[in-house]
């Protein structure tokens, strides 16, 4: 058996950690699905209480009383073993249940765990419980960039909160870090949480190669687009000039020009640019184009794993010129839960690091994030590296 006091406290501190999230928004914002890819915060709040009814409760808590059997279809989000649920496009549309009522859901479950976390755990329960906390951090950042999509969206451009500082400076020299050819082992070790596609610890073959101690700032960003970068279609794939021109792109997400000086929308509101701070919210396509434009290229996450103890990261999750694969001997989950990772690996990039969203306990260095190439709503960023 586990000793409880350690998970349990881990538990209700994520949980009330979500809340927290939420607490500067109005009603209205609960509700607002800008994009598809963006989810409500009222949904990610009753889908993350899903997970926890769903995987432990039903299962582990004897005499568990279901809140809601309506709540699996609207709370699931991609799991097709569990059935039918909401079309993630729709998520938008759902007035009802309304925010009152997914408190009161989360309330339910929150007490539930509790009840069943106050006694003895075994391993098994344990590590389901770890899975739906890291859930919930995932979940996290994806509310604050969520929250930040939604309001950075509106015509008013309104403030979500002056405590949250997204623009750490970077005041301090550039470098070239050497790392020189060999055989390095990469992926998880260790008895600590992973999920499983840090697993299946292996050898690579790298060549000598250098990475910058710095991640590309905006001022840096900005000589880039002052040089025509967004209009040179040779520094771009073939997909992502197609990308640049059907979406009319010319600078990153959130910058704003405005009489001849640039802006961009934080979640403290609509700032001037700050020169010295990583550039963010930009998407492979454009990272790869900067790297091009530079001289330079990105590294591979096998690269970047073995030079991480060698510069600082957490500020912006870093693009990687990796695609997003099973390692070897890799295998999913028995059940539902299998689906957690290995069905999404294929058309992605792999991205590295965390970010200033990234909730903390949640992250480390054979952590493997992953998103679609053309995507630019979280917190990413680009470090250069070269041969």
């Amino acid at each position: 058996m586990i000793i409880t006091d350690t998970i349990s406290t881990f538990f209700t501190e994520t949980r009330q950690r979500t809340e927290d999230i939420c607490a500067p928004l109005e009603i209205e914002d609960y509700v607002v699905q800008p994009v598809v890819d963006v989810s409500p915060p009222k949904w990610h709040l009753g889908h993350t209480t899903w997970f926890f009814e769903e995987f432990i409760l039903k299962t582990y808590l004897p005499g568990y009383q279901i809140f809601d059997e309506d709540f699996a279809f609207v709370f699931n989000s991609y799991y097709e073993t569990v059935g039918k649920r909401v079309v993630r496009a729709n998520r938008g549309n759902l007035s009802r249940p309304s925010v009152n009522k997914v408190y009161e859901y989360r309330k339910h479950v929150t007490g539930a765990m509790e009840q069943l976390l106050s006694g003895e755990v075994s391993k098994e329960l344990h590590d389901l419980v770890e899975i739906g906390i890291h859930h919930e951090k995932q979940h996290q950042e994806l509310l604050l960039t969520d929250i930040k999509y939604i309001l950075g969206n509106n015509p008013l451009l309104p403030v979500y909160s002056e405590n949250f500082e997204e623009n750490p400076s970077q005041d301090y020299t550039q470098d070239w870090i050497r790392i020189p050819a060999g055989i390095y082992e990469i992926g998880h070790e260790g008895s600590e949480f992973c999920y499983d596609n840090e697993l299946g610890r292996h050898k690579v073959y790298l060549q000598d190669y250098e990475i910058s101690n710095k991640l590309v700032t905006n001022g840096e960003y900005l000589e880039f687009i002052n040089s025509g970068g967004y209009q040179t279609f040779h520094l771009w794939h073939a997909e992502a000039w197609d990308w640049v021109n059907q979406e009319q792109r010319k600078a990153p997400l959130y910058w704003h020009e405005i009489d001849g000086e640039w802006y961009r929308y934080s979640l403290r509101g609509l700032k001037k640019i700050d020169l010295k701070a990583p550039v963010t919210h930009i998407s492979y396509y454009e990272a790869f184009a900067y790297a091009q434009w530079k001289g330079y290229r990105l590294p591979t996450e096998f690269e970047w794993e073995i030079a991480q103890p060698f510069f600082k990261w957490g500020d912006r999750w870093e693009w990687t010129e990796s695609a997003y694969l099973p390692y070897p001997n890799y295998t999913k989950a028995d059940g539902a839960l299998g689906e957690y990772n290995g069905k999404f690996m294929v058309n992605q990039k792999v991205l590295r690091g965390g970010s200033v969203a990234t909730p903390n306990k949640h992250t480390r260095h054979t952590y493997r994030n992953f998103f679609h190439p053309n995507l630019q709503w979280q917190f990413t960023g680009l470090r250069l590296a070269r041969s």
